[in-house]
């Protein structure tokens, strides 16, 4: 392995494994591409000559690359996007922070939102609510087969607690109704998709006989360009809300929300803002919730569900 151009052959056999797990882990492609690259610079950095695994070796340090980049995430995540403003130019603005870059990890919000959907939107927007540990464990042991005691190992955890952080993404991972729900799951459904469709279309008429009279709209501070919670009250106040937001729905896909039917925003799988309804008996929406803060959107139990239109 003392040879360079052997040690570059090496590592490009295990190349494309390694992108798949770094963005399984990130939700980003050009992050993966970081993780893989600091990758190679520590194997070459390092004495490969006596590992037997090399397979093994590197998806150990990208998955610790990736740890130490999703922790780093969350120290520097700002308090929150401003609603609709900067979720509407997310996916762009990521791209245009890249410059400098080679050919090769270029990565436009198209090529994101195609890797995105060859993982699984869900998935990655579940993933995204996971705390790091959480992912990290889910992701090398039930995806990518790891053995519990190597992730242990990456984690600096024991075995029996890195089980117990699998099975609590699983849970996460695997969000359903709740129990004895089944009507009521229905009507939130065809409520929720509903109101998406008309917001994407701009049709207040539509809006306006979907809405409670007295329905109440509440968003957190993340949620709001002045950075203050806002409470809108009354069907007329909230419909045009709504509107204001068409750009915003036409990226939005319904998701089941802590077991209740809402709607999220994640443009290429990056978990931007839910709404979460509170649906009548009498199929009005008489609540929404609208959720961006970081810590917030961790706590949820999410999943996402296809609209009428298998959006």
């Amino acid at each position: 392995m003392a040879d360079s151009d052997a040690l570059a052959a090496a590592f490009e056999q295990h190349r494309d494994h390694l992108h798949a797990v770094a963005y399984r882990l990130l939700g980003s492609a050009s992050d993966a591409d970081d993780a893989v690259q600091d990758t190679w610079l520590r194997m070459t950095g390092a004495d490969v000559s006596a590992v037997d695994n090399l397979a093994a070796w590197l998806t150990t340090v990208v998955a610790r690359v990736s740890l130490n980049m999703l922790r780093s995430r969350r120290r520097e995540q700002p308090a929150g996007e401003s609603w609709p403003d900067a979720a509407e130019t997310a996916v762009a603005g990521r791209a245009a922070g890249r410059g400098g870059q080679g050919p090769q990890d270029q990565v436009s919000p198209e090529d994101e939102v195609v890797l995105a959907d060859s993982v699984g939107l869900a998935l990655l927007v579940v993933l995204d609510t996971l705390t790091p540990a959480e992912r990290l464990t889910f992701v090398l042991h039930d995806l990518f087969a790891m053995p519990f005691g190597d992730v242990a190992a990456v984690l600096g955890r024991s075995a029996d607690a890195t089980r117990q952080l699998a099975s609590r993404a699983r849970r996460r991972v695997r969000g359903a109704p709740r129990p004895g729900r089944a009507a009521d799951f229905g009507r939130q459904r065809r409520v929720a998709s509903a109101f998406l469709a008309a917001s994407r279309g701009g049709d207040l008429g539509a809006l306006l006989a979907l809405l409670d009279a007295d329905v109440r709209l509440t968003a957190d501070a993340a949620a709001v360009p002045a950075r203050r919670p806002m409470v809108l009250q009354g069907a007329a106040t909230v419909s045009r809300g709504a509107l204001a937001s068409a750009g915003r729905a036409g990226l939005s896909q319904l998701a089941l929300v802590n077991g209740s039917v809402g709607i999220l925003f994640a443009p290429a799988g990056r978990l931007q803002v839910v709404l979460a309804l509170t649906v009548s008996e009498q199929s009005l929406i008489t609540a929404i919730d609208v959720i961006a803060e970081p810590e917030r959107l961790r706590r949820l139990q999410l999943a996402v569900l296809p609209d009428e239109n298998g959006l």
